[in-house]
This record gives C-alpha cells, sequence and structure tokens, in this order.
C-alpha cells in the first residue's frame, strides 16, 4: 500500500499547513483523540499528556485486537502522528510543569469531564499569565457549565438523548444507533475547527481565550434541518422505510438481484436519467413521477417497479450502468468498502512502520501534502525530550521519575 500521499497540485516540499503549531493535550479514549489527530495529520506537534498511574489513554487497552501490550488497534486508530509524555497533573510540580508547557504552546486542550479543568490547572484564566495568547480548548460531555457539568457522558448516551435512535431503523423495529459512534467523531471534527478558530484569533489580536465543546451539543447542532422542521413547522419526523429520505424520492434503498443499492435522485434531472437508464424512458411523462411532489405521493408504487426492474442485474451491473450519470451507490459491509477498487485507485489506505510491523489505516480526509506516517507513540516516549525543551536536564527527569511526577 502507498507510504504517502499529495494533494493535486500541492508541492511535494512544502510543510504541512499546521507546522509549527504545537497543541498539548490531556486527552484520551476517542472524541478528543479523534480532534487532535486531524490537526497532527496537518503538520502540528501534537503532544499527549498521560497520566504516569493509571496507564496513561484508556484506549491504549481497548480490544479487542491489539499489536502488543497496551498498544491496542483502537488507540493507534486515534494517535497517529502524535508524541507522548507521562505527568501528573495533580502534584505541584506537574503543574509547573504545565506551565512551563503551556508557555511554549499554540493551544492546550483537553476532554475530561466538565468539572475537571479548572481542578486541573487547564482554563484560560489560569494559563494566560504564562501565554496570554493561549487556546485553552475543552471537549467535554454536557459542558463545563449547568446541572450536568459533572457528569460523565458517552457517545451513544447523546444519540439516545438526542434523538437518533428514533430516526435510524426500520419504522417496526426497534429504537437503533448508527453504526459507528459518530458523534464523538463528529464532536472530535468540531473541537479541531473550534481550536483552528481559536489559534487564528488569537494570531491576529495577540489574546487567547477558551474555546468549548461538547458532545452533546454537536448532538444536537447535528440534527439540522430535523431540528428546523419541528421547531419551526412542528412536524418531528421518525424512522422511514429502507432509511429513505423524508421528503424525496428515489432516495432509497432498492432490491437488487444480488443485494441493495442505494438511489439519491435528489434533483429533478436525475429522475429522468434514471428512467432512461433502467429502460423505463415512459416514467419521466408519468403523471404519478412527472415531480418531486408526484413521486413522494406515490413512493410504494415507484419502490415495487424499481425493485422489480433492479432485480433482474446485480448490483455492479447497475453501478456500472449508472456511473456518472445517477448518483447510486453499492451496499457494502466494511471489508468491502475498504477492499474496494475506488479506495485503492485513490490511496486512501496507508501504511504505517511499527515496531511490531506494518499498521494500516485509513488516511486523513483532508489532503494537503505529504503524510508524515507517525504511528501512535508509546506512553512516555517523548518525556526526555519535551522536558529537556523547557530547561529540565538528565538528572532533573530522574528526580521526576523517582517522585512519581512524570
Amino acid at each position: 500500500m502507498t507510504q504517502a500521499t499529495a494533494s493535486p497540485g500541492a508541492p511535494s516540499s512544502a510543510p504541512l499547513p499546521l507546522t509549527g503549531v504545537r497543541i498539548i493535550a490531556v486527552e484520551q479514549y476517542g472524541a478528543g483523540p479523534f480532534g487532535t489527530q486531524h490537526l497532527a495529520d496537518l503538520g502540528a506537534e501534537v503532544i499527549k499528556i498521560e497520566n504516569p498511574h493509571d496507564g496513561g489513554d484508556v484506549g491504549r487497552a481497548v480490544g479487542p485486537h491489539y499489536f502488543g501490550p497496551e498498544d491496542s488497534h483502537f488507540y493507534q486508530s486515534f494517535n497517529r502522528n502524535k508524541k507522548s509524555i507521562t505527568l501528573d497533573l495533580k502534584q505541584e510540580e506537574g503543574q509547573k510543569i504545565l506551565r512551563a508547557l503551556a508557555a511554549t504552546a499554540d493551544v492546550v486542550f483537553n476532554n475530561l469531564r466538565g468539572d475537571l479543568p479548572i481542578k486541573l490547572g487547564l482554563t484560560y484564566d489560569q494559563l494566560a499569565e504564562v501565554n496570554p495568547q493561549l487556546i485553552c480548548g475543552h471537549l467535554s460531555a454536557y459542558g463545563r457549565t449547568g446541572s450536568r457539568a459533572a457528569w460523565p457522558g458517552y457517545d451513544y448516551l447523546m444519540q439516545a438523548e438526542a434523538g437518533y435512535l428514533s430516526l435510524t431503523g426500520e419504522p417496526d423495529g426497534p429504537p437503533s444507533r448508527m453504526g459507528l459512534s459518530i458523534i464523538d467523531l463528529m464532536t472530535g471534527t468540531t473541537a479541531a475547527m473550534g481550536l483552528l478558530a481559536g489559534v487564528i484569533g488569537a494570531r491576529s489580536t495577540g489574546v487567547g481565550r477558551d474555546i468549548d465543546v461538547s458532545l452533546f451539543d454537536v448532538a444536537l447542532h447535528n440534527l439540522a434541518y430535523v431540528a428546523t422542521w419541528y421547531l419551526n413547522a412542528g412536524q418531528a419526523i421518525g424512522r422511514e422505510p429502507r432509511s429513505s429520505h423524508p421528503s424525496l424520492t428515489p432516495s432509497q434503498l432498492y432490491k437488487t438481484q444480488d443485494g441493495w443499492i442505494f438511489l439519491m435522485c435528489n434533483k429533478e434531472k436525475f429522475f429522468g436519467v434514471l428512467a432512461g437508464c433502467v429502460d423505463r424512458p415512459e416514467w419521466k411523462e408519468d403523471p404519478h413521477y412527472r415531480t418531486f411532489k408526484d413521486r413522494l405521493l406515490n413512493r410504494d408504487r415507484l419502490t415495487a417497479e424499481l425493485d422489480e426492474v433492479l432485480q433482474t442485474q446485480t448490483t455492479q451491473e447497475w453501478m456500472r450502468r449508472f456511473a456518472g450519470k445517477v448518483p447510486a451507490a453499492p451496499v457494502y459491509d466494511v471489508q468491502q468498502a475498504l477492499d474496494s477498487d475506488f479506495v485503492a485507485e485513490q490511496e486512501r489506505v496507508l501504511d504505517f512502520a511499527h515496531s511490531g510491523g506494518t499498521i494500516r489505516m485509513v488516511a486523513s480526509p483532508v489532503r494537503a501534502g505529504e503524510h508524515p506516517l507517525q504511528p501512535a507513540p508509546a506512553m512516555g516516549a517523548h518525556t526526555s525530550e519535551i522536558l529537556g525543551q523547557v530547561g529540565y536536564d538528565a538528572q532533573d527527569i530522574a528526580r521526576l521519575r523517582d517522585r512519581s511526577v512524570i
């Protein structure tokens, strides 16, 4: 597999866009590390602070698959291109080191429970003295204010409370979550956007700030047009058959000879093209199907007719016929998705050299130049290097280890 990839037109010698940005990250598990991995992939120096007394990032131990002890596939998926130091922030000397690091950084980020950042000295008010331009990012379950600030929270809980389970699955089935931890992933990505906005603002004004994002807020915000429909028209939508769009058709799953295909004729022109591709040109003038509104009123009839014609060929045969003309996708499992010809063509799976061999992972979705492709670090692998940069010599570091500060 490909070792590196570059954006079309990007000079091969050009530094990545976030080269020179330093982020101190008190993070673990999924949402926080996913957000900072976006930034590390774009060239930022992301330094993970891990507690030496509890095994560090809990993601290291999340199974069932491991590259080695405390080196899970889960952990590697969220922490490539980063550095790691061990540091006990509950000790006075640990706080001193934190402040020394903050003085050299653009961002101090955490994804702790909402009541913990202030207890561990991670807020802007606490760190502005050493770095007035510092951005202090906080990713929590429910925010740092309000009645739930001290509540733990996880992705599936947010999907449940924000209505996602009422929107996913078949109408006659039980409430269903999305197959991925989509709120963790979206909140991490949103945090990355917020941190970048903060850094741009701080470099312009010379003044930093706190940036907050929560799993709950992102889950609610992602309701988007569904929320607007309810808030302004009083319509609370539910699950639709075959994962169909609530107001457009064809825009759902259809049966083929050997499985399923998803069609999305979300512009009027595509229905006419579809009718031609399936050898049913008369559908274009059928009064039942002439407009979006007509087709929606006659969805069941159109679904039955499309099923009938699509079941005459395999999914791949239809994909060859629809390619570039009708918005369509085969319904793959994870193996088929990752092994597809298009993924290989676009070099979306990359090899990372690892002490235990080669790790294969999905590439960053942002194409901005060469990717450094470093696997996730061992816990504390960069402690001596990073502390040396802020004035600690080998004797100091040995003393800190003896005192269990690092």
